[in-house]
């Protein structure tokens, strides 16, 4: 018998996890490499998304995070506020990922491609990404990935 799960019981079991993960650069884990800079959220993710499309990619989606955390905080029994906004770019590239792949079969697992973009307190924004382990072609795709955080934070 299939056990159905309802949707807060779901969110419960998924969100929580990620909600008690530390927020922040000076927390975030090691693979992470952040970027701050002032600004305005909306003009900051635009600026995201433009230097994806500037390496010649196409976001296949982007997330947002944040109103997601926002609406179901309720569901899950928290009234804690992450981030004012939050949200994630994803994109690949045939090139790389193919480079990667045929090093290695098993690095399917870092593709797709992703940035993020938050804002924990109004002003302050911060663009990232996860760095891939090195080795195997994976360090032109952490090129690629910091690029991009790079030149959407005008650095």
């Amino acid at each position: 018998m299939k056990k159905v799960l309802s949707t807060a019981a779901i969110l419960a079991a998924t969100a929580l996890p990620l909600m008690a993960m530390p927020v922040g650069s000076a927390h975030a884990a090691d693979d992470v490499t952040t970027y701050e800079t002032q600004g305005d959220f909306e003009d900051v993710a635009a600026e995201v998304n433009d230097a994806i499309v500037n390496q010649g990619y196409v976001v296949d989606y982007h997330g947002f995070i944040g109103d997601m955390l926002k609406r179901t905080a309720e569901d899950v029994g928290s009234d804690k506020v992450l981030y004012e906004n939050a949200e994630f770019f994803q994109f690949c590239s045939a090139v790389l990922s193919r480079k990667v792949m045929e090093t290695d079969i098993g690095n399917i697992a870092y593709c797709p491609y992703v940035v993020f973009v938050y804002e924990a307190k109004p002003g302050t924004v911060t663009v990232g990404f996860r760095r891939l382990p090195a080795g195997g072609g994976r360090d032109e795709v952490n090129t690629l990935l910091e690029g991009i955080a790079k030149s959407a934070t005008g650095m």
